[in-house]
């Protein structure tokens, strides 16, 4: 989805791809992962098994906390950071793409709210084709969502995801029509 956006004009900042990077090699969030889940997490080429971190923190609930105090922190910096630079540009439209913010963000914090949704079963199929994952680790995954009924009518705008790539980018330009008139 936010591909869309992004060829359509906004200015992305993409959460996940925040997280990679600070979880790199030499990072200092990666050195306290180490430290604090095992110096095994860490692979031979000096990069994280987010597989086994994966595995690790969402069956215990604790530990996903102690993750996320670690990784969130620097997360939100630097997202302030790339925010406070767009709006020097004067980037118009700006997509923050956070895929937790109801579970780990304040959905007050952003100007509009835009949800992507699919049904849960949906969302189960597409984990396991794009992800190196069990069934059982993507059923722990969904479980450690919010789900839909609390988060669409917490959202400013909704995408269903549950069909074609058409319906998706009708869908999605419907909503980019809108957020153009609202900036």
């Amino acid at each position: 989805m936010a591909q869309l956006f992004r060829r359509w004009g906004a200015t992305i900042i993409d959460a996940d791809q925040l997280v990679r990077e600070i979880q790199a090699p030499g990072q200092p969030a990666l050195k306290e992962i180490a430290a604090r889940f095992g110096a095994e997490l860490i692979l031979s080429d000096g990069s994280l098994n987010r597989a086994a971190l994966r595995a690790e923190v969402l069956g215990d609930p604790r530990r996903l906390v102690e993750l996320n105090q670690i990784v969130h922190p620097e997360v939100y910096r630097r997202t302030a950071r790339l925010l406070e630079e767009a709006g020097r540009r004067g980037d118009r439209i700006v997509v923050t793409d956070i895929p937790l913010l109801f579970e780990a963000g304040n959905p007050a914090d952003f100007d509009a709210v835009v949800l992507v949704d699919a049904p849960e079963p949906v969302r189960r199929a597409r984990l396991l084709a794009s992800r190196d994952m069990s069934a059982e680790e993507a059923d722990r995954m969904i479980a450690a969502q919010l789900a839909s009924a609390v988060k669409r009518p917490r959202s400013d705008y909704v995408i269903d995801n549950d069909g074609d790539l058409t319906s998706l980018e009708r869908s999605a330009a419907s909503v980019w029509q809108a957020l153009l008139a609202r900036a």
